[in-house]
């Protein structure tokens, strides 16, 4: 064979092994106009080499971002350094729908990329190459075990029946929030525990059903009740702790008092029943004397006793002893 012969046969199995890869393959110069386009590219465009062939890459697709592209190709450029790109960071270059059956919830396919330079005789950037990886299986299979994660997270914080914070939970940011106060003591903040009134009464008359939906309802109440920054949670049974943010007591007393009011003007209907409510208040705000989250907890259950033995359907502050 001849050197002629042995260097076009080279030529054919090296293009034949571009068209065939499963990765893409663009080249563009540095005028950003595209030189080589693969199988794997024509494949999923739809677009021939030919028909791509001298075109301007961000007219071409016009869901490239520009400005991004070029910034992460001029280091390339100017310091002859490979670039990556990563699908967590930017899903994709090219935005190619998704046929692989795996994958199949997945709309388009996900990319990392490799981008590296080409140089000339004089060893002058001349070109940029493209690599496209599909990692779709990867990216889904991921994103999948990172929303089970996240469902698994809120599922051990949340309680289920009112989708408040759990007791552990609400008392874990009770705590945090303490120790945030003993940091910056001019801040102020109030805590509140109610409890709904002669309970086990509706259940036992009703049913353990209408029990919670008596609870239900009076946690959307308190919820619809508070500011994003207000922390409430499932105490109990039939018990709520509410944690107000730079909130003094006469504020959380305002509030509380409001909230009382709802309930017990509230209404249900179960299984032709009509069914009232209402629901005592103890309130503590933070002080001196409280040197930890405990006796915080148990300042506002002292002023609900306080509540419950004056008849309940109130609300009532906690007092230091003299």
């Amino acid at each position: 064979m001849t050197d002629t012969s042995a260097g076009v046969s080279e030529l054919h199995w090296l293009m034949d092994m571009l068209q065939t890869v499963d990765v893409g393959l663009v080249v563009v110069n540095v005028d950003y106009r595209i030189q080589l386009w693969n199988g794997f590219m024509e494949n999923h465009s739809g677009l021939m080499p030919r028909q791509v062939r001298d075109c301007y890459l961000f007219d071409l697709f016009p869901e490239i971002d520009e400005d991004w592209l070029r910034r992460k190709c001029d280091p390339v450029i100017l310091l002859k350094n490979r670039a990556f790109t990563i699908w967590e960071q930017r899903p994709f270059i090219f935005r190619f729908k998704n046929y692989r059956p795996i994958t199949g919830s997945a709309d388009f396919m996900y990319q990392n990329s490799t981008i590296f330079p080409i140089t000339d005789t004089r060893g002058n950037v001349s070109h940029l190459c493209f690599i496209i990886y599909d990692v779709t299986d990867a990216a889904v299979s991921k994103l999948a075990l990172q929303s089970m994660n996240g469902q698994l997270r809120q599922l051990s914080t949340t309680d289920y029946l009112t989708q408040m914070r759990n007791r552990s939970h609400w008392e874990e940011s009770l705590k945090q929030e303490f120790l945030r106060l003993q940091r910056y003591s001019q801040h102020q903040s109030t805590l509140i525990i109610c409890d709904l009134d002669h309970f086990k009464r509706i259940n036992d008359t009703y049913g353990h059903a209408a029990g919670d939906l008596v609870i239900k309802t009076a946690a959307d109440i308190i919820r619809k009740s508070l500011r994003a920054t207000d922390i409430a949670g499932r105490y109990g049974g039939e018990s709520f702790a509410i944690l107000l943010l730079d909130t003094t007591a006469d504020q959380a007393d305002y509030l509380a008092e409001r909230i009382r009011r709802k309930i017990a003007q509230s209404e249900l209907k179960f299984n032709e029943h009509a069914i009232t409510f209402t629901m005592s208040f103890g309130l503590a705000e933070r002080n001196q004397d409280i040197q930890d989250y405990i006796q915080w907890i148990e300042a506002a259950e002292k002023a609900l006793f306080t509540s419950k033995a004056q008849g309940r359907n109130q609300v009532s502050r906690f007092k230091v002893d003299v």
